[in-house]
């Protein structure tokens, strides 16, 4: 057999070797893996119970925006090492909406969801937690009934929320 002239065997298997001797270079070069710890649960932090905050009696709104707005001031108040109150981030971890209704005399009668965020699903749960926390909401008689109200949890990548409703 000549040099120059070489069998197609041969122009198939070259490539095939060089390609696995630069592949074996690379592997015996690189830093062996080690095998990752298990993460962490993302809430381990907030699954601790606080001590719980002491809350002034809540005052009886004469309008749904005023209600409101005291609402999410008492969400931020019986959270406060769950909130934020600066500006919200231009990326959120997470947005979840809550419709609360209330009985007459501003307690929890029934927590619906109306947006789970599609990452940190748990935000979810510390945002319904909230509302427990900032319970009772005060005399809902002044208000036209059903007693109902949304809230928009922004959360950041800390996993504290600022209510949607202080959000200027």
């Amino acid at each position: 057999m000549r040099c120059t002239k070489t069998s197609t065997t041969f122009n198939r298997v070259l490539p095939l070797t060089l390609s696995l001797m630069v592949w074996s270079a690379v592997a015996f070069c690189a830093e062996p893996e080690t095998p990752a710890a298990p993460p962490s649960p993302p809430t381990a932090a907030k699954t601790t119970k606080a001590a719980p905050v002491k809350l002034a009696a809540p005052l009886a709104a004469g309008t749904w925006d005023d209600f409101q707005l005291q609402a999410a001031r008492r969400l931020v108040a019986a959270n406060p090492d769950g909130t934020y109150m600066g500006p919200v981030a231009d990326e959120l971890l997470a947005i979840p909406v809550l419709e609360i209704e209330l009985d007459r005399d501003g307690r929890v009668r029934h927590i619906k969801v109306l947006r789970y965020p599609t990452q940190a699903e748990d935000t979810t749960q510390l945002a319904i937690d909230a509302v427990h926390r900032a319970a009772p909401f005060g005399d809902m008689s002044r208000l036209s009934p059903p007693w109902k109200f949304v809230e928009v949890f922004l959360f950041d990548d800390e996993r504290r929320f600022k209510p949607r409703t202080l959000d200027d």
